[in-house]
């Protein structure tokens, strides 16, 4: 694969209003994504954007709409709305590409673009690269003739339709009533839609992080930053908590003592639901090489398997797609259930844990315990040199590591997608080892510089 000049591992991210997420290069994504989707055939092309409640927002988006426009693109805005939901509407709409802006759980200083294609799922690493190659060229390249300029409309009922999508993933023959549930929605993308589908399900709702100002996104809120849940969930008695991150991609669950659950127990708690009720695809669960060795002896108990790919969403959902498993997800708490979207969903990831709440009748705090989870260390390692990982003592150290850990547990060394660190991770059923072999590991790389 070519070297990726904007993209990254989750489309194009960066500082607002600093190379590369400036308006001239949004310009750029909506021209080159317009003519690479406006195929040239006489009917009209569509693409439909959504946002979070950043700031930056009122910059990027017009910016998107003028590339696409330009180029013969209608387009349809929705304003805020979660990611999943931005996907969903792609399909729904019809629409030949979908467009989020948004950076997720970073502050609001940051933005980013993520792109759908009309099936809506992530645009592949592929086109990407298509776009990228594309987005250089000079800006008055390809430009549609004045009588085939695209036209421009707000879309004001996307919030209630996907509000109406997600309540169909919840059991019909369950409520939420009398159910007590603290929300956290990061002051995000799913301020409104999420607290509503709860309380037209029946739950009392107990919202925060619901007040959007434009730079409040993720500020000490959101599944960032469970403590605001966790102080909520004992302020309101809630029997759960349930935050979101800025776009509402992501869900991380407490208890009703304010204890936070992981990803992992979560994926365990939903995906063992689903296997007892006879709807687990593929013969057990997809999750990146993060999650927790807890989970995958959990799941082996019953049979089940647990697929690791490499870390992001988009490579889970690539191996779902591959292999027919309809649960899926990452430890950080994007879960992709398959049944009802193309891509991490804290909403519907939420209503999921909720419908087994209310279906056991036990307390959160009973169902947070679906495994034992194994002492897993991770540490972060900045580095300066071009290939660290290629250093011979690096190498002999991560042997060693590994012959140490050998049916008991598990290395992993892998440079972030995002940033020049190395991070290195050890689990295993003896705590001081793995401790011991992740600064033996740590130390290796930071001496290859």
């Amino acid at each position: 694969m070519g070297e990726r000049k904007y993209f990254g591992t989750d489309g194009i991210r960066g500082r607002a209003n600093a190379h590369p997420m400036t308006a001239e290069v949004a310009l750029r994504v909506g021209l080159a994504a317009g003519r690479l989707f406006n195929t040239g055939d006489d009917r009209r092309h569509l693409v439909v954007i959504g946002k979070d409640t950043r700031l930056s927002g009122y910059m990027i988006e017009p910016a998107l709409v003028a590339g696409f426009a330009s180029v013969g693109m209608d387009v349809r805005t929705f304003g805020p709305l979660p990611t999943p939901g931005v996907a969903m509407m792609t399909r729904s709409m019809r629409a030949d590409l979908g467009v989020m802006i948004s950076a997720s759980h970073n502050d609001y200083a940051d933005n980013g673009i993520k792109l759908f294609g009309p099936d809506g799922y992530k645009l592949s690493d592929e086109l990407e690269l298509k776009i990228e190659a594309m987005m250089d060229a000079d800006l008055d390249e390809g430009l549609a003739p004045s009588n085939r300029l695209g036209r421009v409309k707000r879309i004001d009922d996307a919030p209630p339709r996907y509000i109406e999508i997600a309540k169909q993933a919840f059991p019909k023959r369950l409520s939420l009533k009398g159910l007590r549930v603290a929300i956290d929605c990061a002051n995000g993308a799913g301020y409104k839609v999420a607290p509503t589908t709860l309380y037209e399900l029946g739950a009392e709702v107990f919202p925060v992080g619901v007040e959007p100002n434009g730079t409040n996104i993720n500020a000490d809120c959101g599944s960032t930053h469970p403590e605001t849940l966790s102080a909520a969930v004992k302020r309101y008695r809630a029997d759960i908590g349930i935050a979101l991150d800025g776009d509402a991609d992501r869900l991380i669950v407490c208890d009703e003592h304010g204890k936070v659950v992981d990803g992992d127990q979560l994926m365990a708690l939903i995906g063992l639901d689903f296997h007892k009720r006879g709807r687990l695809n593929g013969g057990g669960v997809v999750a990146t090489v993060m999650s927790n060795l807890g989970l995958e002896r959990r799941l082996k108990s019953e049979g089940l398997t647990l697929e690791r790919t490499k870390v992001g969403d988009r490579y889970v959902m690539e191996r779902m797609r591959e292999g027919g498993f309809n649960i899926g997800g990452e430890q950080s708490g994007h879960l992709i259930l398959h049944d009802f979207a193309t891509t991490g969903d804290g909403l519907m990831a939420a209503l999921q844990v909720l419908a087994v709440l209310v279906d056991t009748g036990k307390p959160m705090s009973e169902l947070a315990r679906q495994f034992e989870p194994v002492p897993q260390l991770l540490k972060n390692v900045r580095f300066t040199s071009a290939a660290p990982l290629q250093d011979g003592a690096v190498k002999a150290a991560m042997a060693e590591a590994e012959a140490a850990l050998e049916g008991t547990g598990r290395l992993l060394v892998r440079p972030s997608g995002t940033e020049k660190l190395i991070r290195v991770m050890a689990e295993g059923d003896d705590a001081a080892l793995v401790k011991r072999v992740v600064e033996d590991v740590a130390g290796a790389v930071k001496a290859a510089g």
